[in-house]
């Protein structure tokens, strides 16, 4: 079992930093490339960019609760909340990537 966790690509796992707006600030978002090709996915279902959709999802979890305590880890819970949701059709596009 664990070859097929210690056998994917380093690739996957690798981090990179992407520069954006939240709410007019100039910030830097560091995520694994895994994350990002998914939240990539999340956009493109939505109609929007990559930086629209994180900066509405930072938006409107201000609203509903205040400022995230770390913004990264709910980006990333997002990303396991969007696989949840359909992991078949998810699963199947992400490894095709």
């Amino acid at each position: 079992m664990c070859h097929v966790f210690a056998g994917q690509e380093p690739e996957r796992y690798a981090s990179h930093t992407r520069r954006l707006r939240l709410n007019g600030q100039s910030t830097s978002i560091r995520l694994e490339n895994s994350f990002w090709q998914i939240l990539d996915q999340i956009a493109a279902t939505e109609g929007v960019t990559t930086p629209v959709f994180i900066s509405t999802l930072h938006s409107e979890v201000l609203q509903l609760s205040g400022e995230p305590s770390n913004f990264t880890s709910l980006l990333r819970c997002a990303c396991l909340k969007f696989m949840e949701m359909s992991p078949d059709h998810h699963a199947a596009s992400i490894a095709a990537e």
